[in-house]
């Protein structure tokens, strides 16, 4: 397995790309894709990099590790294919965007157009096993991106990270104080959100606020 990556990104993480344990990754996940059924496809594995130019990046929503579910995992933390049922979290994102901005209401389940925008739907691990959750969890990913996180944060400034429940949480000291707005809450799963954690956070006017007062244009959520 290469490593097929938008070129504008390569010159940023050209260091992770070159280094033992990045090899090591490449690796595993090769032997993994090839013993075993692993989401998402291959040419998907780094598609919240090539949907999300280095340069117009603007906020990052991090998740945990892809839907591990058939048809489900398309490259995009939380996002799937608009021809399959919304997972529950999703459910959930969506349910407190529309009640953020009730203009109108997002029923596009692919959120490729986030990406398009400038939002960076990154995944912690970027690959797991069908069925089995976490699983990927041993083949190093979580040090590619915490890198990620920590470089983009040190290069950009006046990001918006979104930090939904613990997991994310724990990711934020990574990020370099650079005049980030870093907005955290419960996780949009059921679990999180119907315990009161999730709804009502308002995130995604607080993000456009913040964009809009460091003269970045907003995200279009729906």
């Amino acid at each position: 397995m290469s490593v097929k990556i938008s070129d504008c990104w390569k010159k940023f993480l050209e260091k992770e790309f070159n280094s033992n344990y990045f090899q090591n990754i490449i690796k595993n996940t090769k032997e993994e894709y090839s013993k075993f059924i692993c989401f998402p496809k291959g040419n998907y594995i780094f598609r919240a990099f090539d949907e999300c130019p280095f340069q117009k990046l603007k906020v990052i929503i991090i998740g945990q590790d892809p839907y591990h579910g058939d048809n489900q995992a398309n490259g995009l933390c939380f996002s799937v294919n608009n021809d399959i049922d919304n997972p529950p979290s999703l459910k959930n994102i969506f349910h407190e965007l529309n009640n953020n901005i009730i203009e109108n209401k997002r029923e596009n389940s692919d959120l490729v157009d986030w990406s398009n925008q400038g939002v960076l739907l990154l995944n912690s691990v970027l690959t797991v096993r069908r069925k089995f959750p976490g699983s990927h969890r041993y083949i190093g990913w979580e040090t590619f991106t915490d890198n990620v996180i920590k470089t983009i944060s040190k290069k950009k400034k006046n990001l918006v990270f979104m930090l939904w429940g613990n997991y994310a949480k724990n990711k934020e000291k990574h990020i370099f104080d650079n005049k980030h707005l870093i907005l955290k809450s419960g996780h949009p799963s059921p679990l999180s959100a119907n315990k009161g954690y999730w709804f009502g956070n308002n995130h995604f006017i607080k993000c456009n606020e913040f964009l809009i007062n460091n003269k970045i244009s907003p995200i279009k959520w729906i």
